[in-house]
């Protein structure tokens, strides 16, 4: 069995394989082997299946078989078929799907491959490709039990951002509506290969049997999240009139002012409660 965390060992496999890392795919691999410990800890707690997106030479791949019952494993690139076929190969419990995984249908996955299981998604995401990955993940509320991910750092403090903070956003609401954020540790740039110029953070979203909050119009509310923050710089009322989705400024002032809310606030200084709240004196003024 190979020692996936030994970055000579992996140098050999790129050697013998013919294998080099695309920026383009945003290739890093974890060599920190408590990191990958954490994630397969965490992955596993309360979930026998696990699905792992971007397995790269099969490091967290192998942390998990080792702890759950069954791994199936989503990747883009062909390059790594004989790599995985080897590194994997005393590994009875995982497979291979070789796919984009924005494209998979994850209802069927989940369906097909772990029927009466509890799972979990495991993954060391591209940087250039977080948002989109976790929003399909969480948005079309797939009955994962949670989703552990290796994010750039930045990323991990959107997520789980307070309101009033510089890293508050659309996201952070997004991410907070449908799940429980946790950032689980920061993993600096040496813990991978090759290294990226930013560290990093395992983030734990811990999916969530309702939503946060129960707005009267779920579109509307995310309507006037994504018009909140369009123009950071701009107060709530401002944002709102230039959208022009949310009445006359007048009935705009009238609405943040029915929440006992200044006027010339701004939109990322609004818990998600306040936005529920606000939405639903829209849903009723524009109905």
């Amino acid at each position: 069995m190979y020692e996936l965390t030994d970055p000579k060992i992996i140098k050999s496999l790129c050697t013998r394989f013919g294998f080099t890392f695309s920026k383009s795919m945003g290739q890093n691999f974890i060599t920190d082997p408590s990191v990958l410990a954490h994630i397969a800890a965490r992955a596993t707690e309360g979930a026998e299946g696990v699905i792992e997106i971007g397995p790269g030479f099969g490091s967290l791949t192998a942390a998990l078989a080792s702890r759950a019952e069954k791994v199936t494993a989503i990747e883009l690139d062909r390059r790594l078929e004989p790599v995985l076929k080897e590194t994997l190969a005393g590994f009875g419990n995982t497979d291979i799907i070789w796919r984009d995984c924005l494209k998979v249908d994850f209802n069927e996955l989940l369906n097909t491959r772990f029927s009466g299981m509890n799972v979990s998604v495991a993954a060391n995401l591209p940087y250039y490709i977080t948002t989109p990955i976790l929003m399909n993940l969480i948005e079309n509320r797939y009955p994962f039990k949670r989703i552990i991910v290796m994010v750039q750092k930045e990323v991990a403090q959107r997520l789980c951002a307070s309101p009033g903070g510089k890293d508050y956003g659309a996201v952070t609401l997004t991410a907070q509506y449908y799940t429980r954020p946790e950032i689980i540790e920061i993993v600096p740039a040496s813990g991978f290969i090759p290294a990226p110029k930013v560290d990093s953070a395992v983030i734990s979203l811990e999916l969530r049997d309702e939503p946060a909050v129960r707005p009267k119009d779920e579109r509307l509310f995310f309507a006037l999240i994504k018009a909140a923050f369009s123009q950071r710089r701009k107060t709530l009322l401002n944002c709102l009139a230039n959208s022009g989705k949310f009445g006359t400024k007048e009935e705009i002032e009238g609405a943040i002012s029915a929440l006992g809310k200044d006027i010339r606030l701004r939109g990322e200084t609004l818990s998600i409660e306040e936005f529920a709240a606000l939405s639903d004196v829209f849903a009723e003024m524009l109905n």
